[in-house]
């Protein structure tokens, strides 16, 4: 991700693939540092299909903390 300071508004989503074609739920938008604590809050089979989106980058949340 490029966009990596704490205080980044991004868009934490979950990407439904259970669904015909996916389906994108939007779970906060906010400050990266707050994003990461509510992703980390959720049960692991959520939070496979986490993903945080900035203004110019997209990266899966479990990516971004194991990497």
């Amino acid at each position: 991700m490029r966009t990596t300071f704490r205080e980044a508004t991004v868009r934490l989503y979950h990407l439904d693939a259970e669904i015909e074609g996916g389906a994108a739920s939007t779970l906060f938008y906010g400050p990266l540092e707050e994003a990461l604590r509510i992703a980390a809050e959720q049960p692991e089979e959520v939070q496979d299909g986490l993903f945080v989106a900035t203004d110019n980058d997209v990266v899966a949340y479990l990516d971004l903390v194991e990497g």
